[in-house]
């Protein structure tokens, strides 16, 4: 059972991993604060530190937006992720060390390769005039797009071959199991995001800096994830999807 499994998570390595998590939605947090609010609060306490909180592509920069993209990833996907960690926790039992640190950073590094992409497709977008500075769609075409697209993909055999390995990380793990804690990461990595780039690239259509979005995107990606929730869920929100890129179509119009 995933209840289980979630309660069966404690450690300190589960401490510092939660602990990661929250860090990394509370700087996220900071980074969409509007810049007038955090000069008048000064809540940040310098100079110094209220710049590093400015992410908007014409104020960062490339490696600034990347930094962004890698804390909403890891801040969206690894909660996603904490069946998967604690199936392989419990599977590891039996030896010395369960190499837990190489699971999670093999797990990272794919999102982490992800977040280069998608920084650059920002600053790709940003450059064109087709996103805000502050990464929400100013194209209804570009919204209609994204949109259609991540509906299509609900219906698609690769999402559904992704979300199957998700879904059954038990079975998952023991497929691979020789091959080690670090490339076992990688392969879960790999096969979360095939399970959710598409809905990620959904921030230029609710704004990279938007907290609730990311909030709502993490709550379905991990409802989604769940057996017995996810294969009720994801294809009817494929038809809210496309339903919502015609009706951005004609609204436009």
């Amino acid at each position: 059972m995933v209840s289980d499994r979630i309660h069966a998570m404690k450690g300190l390595h589960w401490v510092a991993l939660f602990g990661a998590i929250l860090f990394a939605w509370i700087v996220l947090y900071a980074m969409s604060l509007p810049s007038d609010l955090r000069a008048a609060s000064r809540i940040y306490g310098s100079d110094l530190l209220t710049s590093l909180c400015v992410v908007t592509p014409d104020a960062a920069g490339f490696v600034r937006v990347f930094i962004m993209w890698a804390l909403m990833s890891a801040a969206m996907m690894a909660p996603t992720a904490l069946p998967a960690l604690a199936t392989y926790e419990d599977l590891s039992r039996s030896t010395e060390d369960t190499h837990f640190g190489q699971l999670v950073w093999g797990y990272l590094v794919v999102w982490i390769g992800f977040s280069l992409i998608a920084a650059a497709l920002q600053m790709v977008l940003f450059g064109l005039d087709l996103i805000s500075a502050y990464g929400d769609s100013r194209s209804a075409i570009l919204s209609a797009v994204l949109l259609a697209l991540a509906g299509a993909y609900q219906f698609s055999r690769a999402k559904e071959a992704c979300l199957s390995k998700c879904r059954r990380p038990l079975t998952f793990f023991m497929q691979h199991w020789d091959e080690g804690a670090w490339r076992n990461g990688l392969r879960l990595g790999l096969v979360c995001l095939g399970c959710c780039w598409a809905l990620m690239l959904l921030a230029f259509v609710g704004g990279v800096m938007n907290i609730a979005f990311m909030g709502l995107a993490t709550v379905i990606m991990i409802f989604e994830k769940l057996p017995d929730i996810g294969r009720w869920l994801t294809k009817p929100l494929g038809v809210v999807l496309l339903v919502a890129a015609v009706w951005v179509l004609m609204t436009a119009i």
